[in-house]
């Protein structure tokens, strides 16, 4: 992806984060902080979470997004943020399918 698309992905994934917490939803960003090895996102990549589910961008093509939207849900609902770790050595990141050999931290917080 080039530069100027990811930008564009990332300006959709906030303005649409922006639209959803001015309608009065609960909402919550997570972001791609840290990647080491192989990893599904590059750093900087983002996933917005509304309080229903409705989610916008990825931070990481899938094999961690439902761990990532639960913590997310709970961000929304008590407001402290969360740093996420996944890996090889992660028990729960094979749990939830991170196999690629790589670790990632997504840092997720609420949108206010």
């Amino acid at each position: 992806m080039t530069e100027a698309l990811a930008s564009a992905a990332t300006e959709d994934i906030l303005r649409e984060a922006a639209a959803w917490r001015d309608a009065g939803r609960g909402v919550a960003l997570a972001t791609v902080v840290t990647t080491w090895g192989s990893s599904p996102r590059p750093v900087g990549s983002q996933l917005a979470v509304d309080q229903g589910g409705r989610m916008i961008g990825s931070v990481s093509g899938g094999c961690i997004e439902g761990a990532v939207v639960k913590e997310a849900q709970d961000v929304i609902a008590d407001g402290r943020p969360r740093l996420l770790d996944f890996g090889v050595t992660n028990e729960q990141a094979w749990e939830v399918g991170l196999a690629c050999g790589g670790k990632v931290q997504v840092y997720v917080e609420r949108v206010e």
